[in-house]
């Protein structure tokens, strides 16, 4: 399919260059004509982050939609998963979130759901795409045919509530002093008040947006802030949310960051004791640590690996029945609970560990070492480096000097021109070299 507007997680780049008004309006028309299945009248809900472009781009989907007969609910600024819920809850036939996650606010993003509440398939984003290269002209509603807007004020508690019920019903929290960032971003509201309605005593940074704000030296990207936070009040944990809450780090009560990875391993071994493991296993993408998989293989379970993006972990789960997965970098898909990354409900689950073995979260959470694992970028203007011989010959090296102990990963990225090497393996020296040679091919193929 054509990748000409989306890539591995919507449609995003730079705002008002890439995301213009224009843009915006005609993926309204040409998803909701997409998706005007049946006679019944169509609903959208669109939620945002807390960028300044929010607002250009929020109001011209509210355009498109409406001139495709579409009507339109506003949520306002809400994290990713809260839109991919009330997609549901609302029996939207579409969901809409505004937003480019943890990049910075110069960016921002088209993330587009189903009425199921899943990010939309290749073939939907094909149809799509060819929709956007197409005259829509004479597909426009006739005037009373147009769509109505309208803002819904009680989308907050729909969600606080959701991601509350996602505990046991006696669960309390209290006792626990929580240091929460919420990068600025989607969850500024939401995320302080479900912890403090379950009982704990709540700190929050990182609440302040201002449109330009967004994971600005905050957030699970930029984790130093909590870390000082965390030692400075001697709290118990520490929440780091991304711009549009769908990803989560922890900080221990040390001031240690604590990363998706080992919060699966958490999840993992806490469902597994309660029975709640639909399948032996989880799902996790390459890039996650050889260190997971081998205390999972301890545990009886097994990891599926599959390429890096949460869509891609969604679509193995949903296809192998498996209701935990997620991202080294702090994507957990609980599918129990919802149908995307959410982090305040992966902190939650882990939060509830805590509280039931009442142990520090640096004990809790520390369930295996991991190996050595190096991870370079390369910046790249054009071409296609990994097909050159020179790196084709280098990465063939670097496996074998890794050997059978240790893995190499090297992939474009999906967001930019950038193409990452990673590897990772019981001897650290070995890790370095074989990750030094692989980036220096690759340098002077992109030269």
């Amino acid at each position: 399919m054509t990748r000409k507007y989306f890539g591995t997680d919507g449609i995003r780049g730079r705002a008002n260059g890439v995301i213009t008004p224009d843009l915006a309006l005609k993926v309204g028309q040409a998803t909701g004509i997409a998706f005007h299945r049946g006679e019944h009248r169509h609903r959208v809900v669109i939620g945002k982050d807390t960028r300044l472009s929010g607002y250009m781009i929020e109001y011209a989907m509210v355009a498109g939609f409406t001139s495709v007969g579409m009507d339109v609910m506003l949520l306002g600024p809400m994290p990713t998963p809260a839109v991919a819920m009330l997609t549901r809850s609302m029996r939207a036939d579409l969901g809409v979130m505004i937003s480019a996650s943890h990049n910075p606010y110069e960016d921002n993003g088209i993330k587009l759901f189903g009425p199921d509440g899943h990010k939309l398939n290749d073939e939907v984003e094909a149809e799509i795409s060819a929709l956007l290269d197409s005259d829509l002209s004479p597909r426009l509603s006739t005037s009373p045919m147009l769509g109505r807007a309208k803002r819904i004020e009680s989308a907050h508690a729909r969600y606080i509530e959701f991601a509350k019920r996602t505990l046991p019903r006696n669960m309390s929290l209290e006792g626990l002093r929580i240091v929460v960032d919420c990068a600025n971003g989607a969850a500024y509201k939401v995320a302080p008040e479900a912890l403090w309605e379950l009982g704990a005593e709540v700190i929050a940074i990182g609440v302040e947006p201002d449109g330009l704000n967004i994971n600005k030296d905050v957030g699970s990207t930029h984790p130093a802030a909590l870390i000082q936070k965390v030692r400075e009040l001697r709290a118990d944990v520490g929440i780091a949310l991304d711009g549009d809450a769908d990803r989560v780090l922890i900080v221990d009560e040390q001031g240690q960051v604590v990363d998706g990875d080992q919060l699966m391993a958490v999840i993992a071994r806490s469902w597994q004791e309660d029975g709640r493991l639909s399948q032996p296993g989880i799902v996790a993408t390459v890039m996650s640590n050889l260190g997971l998989e081998r205390y999972l293989g301890g545990l009886g379970l097994s990891l599926a690996r599959t390429s890096v993006g949460d869509r891609y972990v969604l679509e193995h789960m949903r296809a192998h029945g498996f209701n935990v997965g997620g991202e080294q970098s702090g994507h957990i898909i609980l599918s129990d609970h919802g149908t995307t990354g959410d982090g305040l409900v992966a902190a939650l689950q882990l939060l509830a560990v805590v509280k039931r073995q009442d142990k520090p979260v640096s004990e809790v959470c520390h369930c295996f070492e991991p190996l050595p694992q190096i991870l370079k970028n390369v910046r790249y203007k054009q071409g296609q480096p990994l097909k050159e011989k020179p790196v084709v010959s280098a990465i063939e090296a670097a496996t074998q000097l890794l050997g059978a102990g240790g893995r190499l990963v090297i992939r474009p990225s999906g967001t930019e021109p950038v193409i990452r090497v990673m590897a990772e393996g019981d001897d650290a020296d070995l890790v370095m070299r074989a990750v030094d040679d692989v980036v220096e091919a690759v340098t002077k193929a992109a030269a």
